[in-house]
C-alpha cells in the first residue's frame, strides 16, 4: 500500500513539475472560450459515465469527474492569463482534485487500512501543496531578482551618461529611463 501512495506521489510531484514555468504568450479569447465550453461538455459525458456505477464505484468516478473538471479549468484559466498566481492555482487545484479521488478510494476499506490510507493521501497532498507553495515562491524571488537585476543595469547606464553634457546627456538619460521604465 505505502508503495503504490509513494508511486503515485511521485507521478503526481513529477506532473507538477512538468508544468511550464512560464507562458510565452496567452491564448485567444475564442480559443478560451471553446476550450470552457469542451471542459464542460467533457465534465457532463465523465459524469453521465458514472451513471451506470454503483456504491462507491461511482462515487470515485463522480469524484474523479468533478477533479478533472476543475484541473481542466484552472490549467486553462493560467494558459488563458498567463500570470504565476494561476499557475499555481492550478497546481493546488491538481493536488486537492488528486486527494478527494485518494479519499474517496480509501472508503473501499474500513479500520486501521482506511486510516492509514487517509494519512497516506494527506501526505501526498501536502506534499503537492507544499511544491505549489515553492513554485510561487520561487517565481516570487525571481521576479524580485529581475526587477534588482533592472535596477542594476538602469545605475550603469546613468553613470554612462555622467561622461557626456548638455543635450547628450539630457538624451542619455531620458534613453535609460526609457529603457528601464523609470519616471
Amino acid at each position: 500500500m505505502t508503495t503504490s501512495f509513494n508511486f503515485k506521489a511521485s507521478l503526481i510531484v513529477a506532473t507538477l513539475l512538468a508544468l511550464p514555468v512560464a507562458q510565452a504568450a496567452t491564448m485567444a479569447k475564442a480559443d478560451y472560450t471553446a476550450d470552457k465550453t469542451r471542459i464542460s461538455a467533457e465534465y457532463k459525458t465523465d459524469k453521465a459515465a458514472c451513471d451506470a456505477l454503483k456504491a462507491n464505484a461511482k462515487d470515485i468516478c463522480v469524484e474523479e469527474a468533478k477533479g478533472k473538471e476543475k484541473v481542466a479549468r484552472a490549467e486553462l484559466e493560467s494558459a488563458y492569463s498567463g500570470k504565476a498566481k494561476d499557475r499555481t492555482k492550478a497546481l493546488e487545484t491538481k493536488a486537492k482534485a488528486d486527494y478527494a479521488v485518494a479519499k474517496e478510494k480509501c472508503d473501499d476499506q474500513a479500520g486501521n487500512a482506511k486510516d492509514v490510507c487517509v494519512k497516506e493521501a494527506k501526505a501526498v497532498e501536502t506534499k503537492a501543496l507544499a511544491d505549489a507553495k515553492m513554485n510561487k515562491e520561487i517565481g516570487e524571488a525571481k521576479k524580485d531578482d529581475s526587477a534588482a537585476k533592472s535596477d542594476a543595469d538602469y545605475k550603469v547606464a546613468i553613470e554612462k551618461c555622467d561622461a557626456l553634457a548638455g543635450d547628450p546627456k539630457a538624451s542619455c538619460v531620458a534613453a535609460a529611463k526609457s529603457k528601464f521604465g523609470k519616471n
